[in-house]
């Protein structure tokens, strides 16, 4: 790229998601932090930062907040939305669409990713996945 993409803003969850839950009932994943999940799901706010091809992604929600950093194109360690570690890679899809592929470190369990895209009207589309689970949130610029 000749100038790294710019998503940069803080976005709030928008009232519809698809499925959201599901991804939290595929085999393998913790009950527990699945009925947390499942209840912080409801109103996520989300602040992202961006320095080049480094990014910072914070979560905010009314049970925890999760925060990562990563530079787009090298791996990195991370944690799956269930609590388990995996090392991570992003990469640009397009100019305004990365996507992230999850290796477990250890154990089994389904194949996780997710991508994050900016639309044209501001918008940031989360789409995760687990297996053959899919679910997509969208978060409206604040």
């Amino acid at each position: 790229h000749s100038q790294s993409p710019r998503l940069l803003h803080i976005y709030t969850a928008g009232q519809s998601f698809t499925v959201w839950a599901t991804i939290f009932k595929t085999p393998g994943v913790n009950v527990f932090l699945r009925k947390i999940a499942v209840t912080a799901a409801s109103s996520p706010a989300v602040e992202i930062t961006q320095q080049g091809e480094s990014l910072s992604i914070k979560t905010s929600t009314s049970v925890r907040t999760t925060h990562v950093s990563f530079t787009v194109g090298q791996s990195f360690n991370e944690t799956t939305v269930d609590g388990r570690p995996c090392t991570s890679l992003p990469k640009w899809e397009t100019d305004t669409k990365i996507s992230c592929e999850q290796a477990l470190q250890k154990g089994d369990g389904p194949k996780t990713a997710w991508t994050r895209e900016l639309t044209n009207d501001g918008e940031l589309i989360l789409t995760m996945t687990a297996g053959d689970v899919v679910c997509t949130r969208v978060y409206e610029r604040e």
